[in-house]
């Protein structure tokens, strides 16, 4: 069943339907400014009102291929999670991005799973240590985790410590990249990008620095690959790229960009080669991301009941 709208949902939802920024050419086509290098990181910082990846994710299904054209979206699998094991060397790190489910694999790692656990069986328990695995790359404390997760700090602490056991050489990397910054205030990406200490510096912010701007230097170099090779790219959207193309060559294009995102992500960790997932969207379908499908279509059956 259906779950209803909340009385302080739907003022959202509402404000959510106001597009009328959105940059919507005569032809139906988004174009926006992607403002790349903006931000700190060099992570690309379009406006959430007139870019559509912005807004809240279900209207994301205003996305539609012309007849007779389909769209791929190709994104990495972890990336973050790849930069993280690559740079720091770390190889319980690098053996559970390898393994296809990192959050899964460092519960088996830690002990907080049987080495036969699956997502299905093991649930829960993954998900607790998805909030543990990704808050350790910005330095998430025990308080915030416990709220993330629901459960006591002291439980918050364990994860933690067993996160700081089973990854040693990956906290050895990242707690020097801070002290490093003390010490030289600066620090940057494996092409260069660099990050300036301003007096108000964060730390948590420089540790999760090199995830995200050799993220952004992976991300432009794929978009450079799939240009150069004749892709027709529509839109990089964080650790994803949109492409276009002809019904009968979808599939064909589709590859191609997953394999010039496989060759940016071992130019920029020498060596590591990064996981993709392909996403294929063929005319007259629409994109659809899963977390906003049933918002889309609680709109289109009042839409089509009005």
């Amino acid at each position: 069943m259906r779950k209803p709208l909340t009385s302080l949902e739907c003022p959202q939802a509402l404000g959510e339907l106001r597009l009328e920024q959105l940059a919507v050419g005569a032809d139906g086509r988004n174009r926006t400014l992607l403002s790349a290098f903006r931000s700190s990181t060099g992570r690309n910082q379009p406006s959430n009102a007139k870019f559509i990846f912005g807004p809240a994710t279900w209207l994301r299904s205003l996305i539609r291929p012309g007849p007779g054209a389909a769209l791929a979206y190709v994104d990495f699998s972890s990336q973050e999670m790849g930069i993280a094991a690559a740079l720091s060397g770390d190889p319980a790190l690098l053996a559970a991005y390898r393994s296809g489910d990192v959050y899964l694999s460092f519960a088996k790692q830690a002990g907080l799973a049987p080495p036969d656990a699956t997502k299905v069986s093991h649930g829960e328990v993954r998900d607790r240590c998805k909030a543990v695995v990704l808050g350790t790359l910005y330095g998430m404390g025990p308080e915030t985790l416990a709220q993330r997760i629901g459960r006591p700090p002291c439980e918050a602490r364990e994860l933690l410590r067993l996160h700081r056991a089973t990854y040693p050489r990956f906290w050895r990397w990242s707690e020097a990249a801070v002290t490093s910054f003390e010490l030289i205030r600066r620090i940057e990406t494996v092409f260069g990008w660099p990050l300036h200490a301003k007096p108000d510096w964060n730390p948590r912010s420089v540790m999760n620095f090199p995830m995200q701007a050799n993220g952004a230097e992976m991300l432009r170099l794929a978009c450079c690959l799939a240009t150069e090779r004749g892709l027709a790219v529509c839109a990089p959207v964080h650790d994803a790229i949109l492409i276009e193309a002809p019904l009968d060559k979808i599939d064909e294009h589709a590859a191609a960009l997953q394999a010039c995102m496989r060759e940016a992500s071992r130019v920029v960790l020498v060596g590591l080669e990064l996981g993709n997932d392909a996403k294929i969207v063929r005319w007259p379908e629409r994109y659809a991301d899963k977390r906003g499908k049933v918002m889309w279509n609680t709109v289109t059956r009042l839409l089509d009941a009005a």
